[in-house]
Formats: C-alpha cells, sequence, structure tokens
C-alpha cells in the first residue's frame, strides 16, 4: 500500500491578521498594489509575500488535496508572520492564526494539521504560546529564517529553542525577505522571492551548523524550506571551510555535513535534478513532500509529480512516510 501523501510545506491567512498587519506592522510593512492586480507586503518597499484568494478559502484547499490526491496539509502562516507590532500585538496575531489553524484541524479532522506561530522576539510569551497551541493540536513551529533581522542562533532566542527541543518538535524554517533587501536592490523583478528566500534559509541553517546549533539541541527536527535553498549546492563549501577556517570550528567540532541526516528538506525545489541532489545530499530518510500551496509560485501538482517519479521506497519515505515518523502521525 502507498504511503500517504502528506504536504509539510503549505499556508493558509486569515483576514483578520492582514488587517491586523496592515494596521500595526507599518512602516516596515506596508501592502501595496503590484503587477497583476494583487496587493503584496512589502518590506522596505520591496515585494516579498501576495497573499491570494486560496489563502483564505480551506474547502478550496480540501478540493484541491483531493483533486491532486494529497491526504493531510500541515498549514502554517506565511511570512511576515507575527513578529511586529510590540508584545501585545504579536502576541494577539500568533494567537489569532493558531486559534484559527486549529479550529481547521478539528473541522477536517485527518485533513489539516498545523504549525503554531510564535512571538519570537518575545520569548516568555513565545513560550507560553507554544505551550497553549500544543495544547489546541499544532505538531510543530512555524519560524522565520530571521526574526525582525536577528540570526536564528542570536541568544535572546535560546529560551524558546529549549521549550521546542524539550517538546522534540518539528520546526520549519521558513524565509522571509533577507536583511539587506533594499541594499540588493530586491525590488526589481520581486527578487526576493526568487532568490532572496532562498539564500535567507541558507544563512539561517548554515549559521546554526557552524554555531553548535544541533549539539545543544538533540532533539530538534529542523525542516528547511524551499529544498534547503542552496544547500544542497554549497555543503561541500562549508565542509571545506571548516576544514580550512579556524573561524568555522569555534563552536563546533564537527563539520557540517555530518548533520545532513539531522537536516530535514522539503521537495518544494521544481525540477527533478534539484529533488535527486537533495536526496543525495539529505538522504531518503529526510526529505518530505512539500508544494507551497496556495502562494503564486506554489505547485502541488508539479511537486508531486516529481516525488511520484521517485522508485519504491524513496518515493513512498518522501510522499509522507517521513512525516509520518517525524510527527508521529
Amino acid at each position: 500500500m502507498a504511503a500517504p501523501v502528506i504536504d509539510v510545506h503549505t499556508h493558509m491567512l486569515t483576514h483578520d491578521y492582514v488587517n491586523l498587519l496592515e494596521k500595526h506592522g507599518g512602516p516596515t510593512y506596508t501592502l501595496k498594489a503590484v503587477t497583476g492586480g494583487l496587493r503584496a507586503i512589502h518590506l522596505h518597499d520591496a515585494p516579498f509575500m501576495t497573499p491570494v484568494p486560496e489563502m483564505f478559502d480551506y474547502p478550496a484547499r480540501i478540493r484541491m488535496m483531493d483533486t491532486v490526491g494529497i491526504d493531510v496539509s500541515v498549514i502554517s502562516l506565511s511570512c511576515p508572520n507575527v513578529y511586529w507590532g510590540g508584545p501585545e500585538v504579536s502576541l494577539q496575531a500568533a494567537r489569532l492564526m493558531n486559534d484559527d489553524m486549529a479550529a481547521a484541524r478539528e473541522r477536517y479532522a485527518g485533513r489539516i494539521e498545523y504549525f503554531c506561530s510564535l512571538p519570537w522576539q518575545h520569548a516568555e510569551l513565545a513560550v507560553s504560546e507554544l505551550k497553549r497551541a500544543q495544547a489546541r493540536g499544532a505538531c510543530g513551529v512555524m519560524v522565520l529564517a530571521n526574526i525582525d533581522g536577528q540570526p536564528l542562533t542570536a541568544p535572546a532566542f535560546a529560551p524558546v529553542w529549549q521549550a521546542i527541543d524539550a517538546a522534540a518538535l518539528p520546526v520549519l524554517v521558513h524565509p522571509t525577505a533577507p536583511p539587506g533587501v533594499q541594499a540588493m536592490q530586491m525590488h526589481e523583478f520581486q527578487l526576493t522571492a526568487s532568490i532572496g528566500f532562498t539564500f535567507d534559509t541558507t544563512l539561517a541553517v548554515a549559521r546554526m551548523l557552524y554555531d553548535g546549533f544541533f549539539d545543544r539541541y538533540m532533539q530538534l527536527k529542523i525542516i528547511a524550506s524551499h529544498g534547503a535553498g542552496a544547500l544542497p549546492y554549497l555543503v561541500g563549501r562549508l565542509d571545506q571551510c571548516f576544514r580550512n577556517i579556524p573561524a568555522c570550528r569555534t563552536q563546533t567540532q564537527a563539520p557540517p555535513g555530518s548533520y545532513m541526516g539531522r537536516v530535514y528538506a522539503d521537495s518544494v525545489v521544481f525540477t527533478q535534478q534539484a529533488l535527486d541532489l537533495c536526496l543525495q545530499v539529505f538522504g531518503d530518510d529526510a526529505v518530505l513532500f512539500g508544494s507551497d500551496y496556495p502562494h503564486t509560485i506554489g505547485d502541488p501538482v508539479g511537486c508531486l509529480a516529481k516525488v511520484n517519479s521517485l522508485f519504491g521506497a524513496r518515493r513512498d519515505k518522501v510522499r509522507g512516510g517521513n512525516a509520518q515518523r517525524i510527527f508521529k502521525f
């Protein structure tokens, strides 16, 4: 019997969240029209996330899942998540989205699971919200690859990581607009989506690898979005730097490549060659199906077709077997 198809990278929104962001996100985050007629969320005038109607429509999602052949969707809030507006607003945004997703999980039992969002920049509130969301069925945590410009390895976030590690929860590391979008002129061609996102994730996980992060948090299961960015292509370079640059060895004595069995990647890569490279670098047990639905470049049909073209046990693991194991579904 074929493994169930579990989509670990897929998003939902609520209009209340968007209204809250529009009210409290400025001047850093604004909503403005972009080419094509939709309104996109901008960071310092660079568009980086475009809400689309399907993000607000659970019946449409279930119809898509039935049509494509997706059994379970693990939904999450996309960027800019809840890292704005001060502690009260940030917590309000997190609770609003977590409660909405928990309600969807109850409404569509067996089809919808969710990653909770946390006000990471306020560690005590984040730990409290983590416990509350777990009680409401959250199966993991969603975190952006930088939190208001700060790296995930910053000491201020250690209490949150400790709580997640103690709960042995999977964490989806999802990119957002990387620091420096203005200097890199990423407003042109909406380069944040095509280039900025992938390197935001790459930088975040590379810091973890060099920082000794995986030595401190032994129960964590980090899922790096979009095929782990450029890491499959660059892990050999990371190892070469580890061997030849002393600064790379100040926090860990293990080369980055030795952690590839503990870092997971999703399959949102858009070419068969990239998926094959992910499997070669991370291993058959550490790649999980994702679609990025319903983002404008999300492709549940194409992403699943590439996974289904794999053979035997490898196909079943990526389709859903790996997700069943790490989420304990």
